[in-house]
């Protein structure tokens, strides 16, 4: 028996099989981003084909699923997952880092790039804007299993979200608005005549690091507030600070050469 929509997490169900939102998601993430590096690295002067693109994308995979997954166990929920191992496994529940999914792509992507002998800045360039429609994707995945919602607010767009009590700052479609911006100023930066490899992808980890960091102050915090003397910082911005410091420097860094 297949059934459409059986719950709202649930897209399609074949019996006891289930096709979660979540994993669909992911899958138009990763497409996103095969079909754009194709159409976008000619901005940077690249050639690349089709194997050593879907190469590269198998590598990247890998790397934002294993590191998004063990960056929110190791961040967020280190206590649960201890008690529950085998839950780690289950992604399609949602729980994903994207400061841990930065981290696995980050290696990933060195060593698939060091094998294949593409080059680093330009090719960095390039996936800035799939990698922000991506992260524009997860958090759809967000909004439809109720999850990252944000603190009490009385605005207009408000939202009531199931089990909780009082409206809602409706933070994952702030998320969404975020990286679709992100997404848009590096997709002009990446056109502009005069390339510096680079630097788009340095404006990409300023910007999501800037906005990211103001995002979280309307969040629901259920991890709490870390007090660091003069000011108070979630673990989401703790961990956005190296972003925006690596950002930053990249930027100076690429300008100065």
């Amino acid at each position: 028996m297949i059934s459409l929509f059986p719950t709202r997490q649930v897209a399609i169900q074949v019996f006891e099989f289930s096709i979660y939102w979540y994993g669909l998601l992911y899958l138009l993430a990763f497409l996103l981003v095969y079909v754009l590096i194709s159409k976008l690295q000619h901005y940077r002067s690249l050639s690349l084909d089709k194997d050593v693109v879907s190469s590269l994308l198998s590598w990247a995979i890998g790397g934002v699923i294993v590191g998004g997954r063990m960056g929110y166990v190791l961040f967020y929920e280190y206590a649960y997952f201890s008690e529950n191992t085998l839950e780690i496994f289950a992604v399609w529940n949602g729980g994903m880092s994207s400061h841990g999914g930065f981290i696995g792509v980050a290696i990933a992507l060195g060593i698939a790039l060091k094998k294949r002998g593409v080059p680093l800045l330009p090719f960095l360039d390039v996936i800035t804007v799939p990698i922000a429609l991506g992260l524009a994707c997860g958090r759809l995945g967000n909004f439809i299993n109720w999850e990252l919602y944000g603190s009490v607010s009385t605005l207009p767009w408000a939202m009531a979200i199931p089990g909780v009590e009082g409206l809602r700052h409706p933070t994952f479609f702030y998320a969404l608005a975020k990286n679709l911006l992100i997404a848009a100023v590096c997709y002009r930066h990446l056109r502009l005549s005069y390339p510096r490899p680079g630097e788009t992808f340095a404006m990409f980890l300023l910007l999501y690091g800037v906005l990211r960091f103001a995002v979280e102050y309307f969040r629901d915090q259920p991890y709490g507030w870390i007090d660091l003397g003069i000011l108070s910082l979630t673990t989401g911005q703790l961990l956005t600070i190296p972003l925006i410091l690596i950002g930053l420097i990249s930027f100076l860094m690429v300008g100065r050469r």
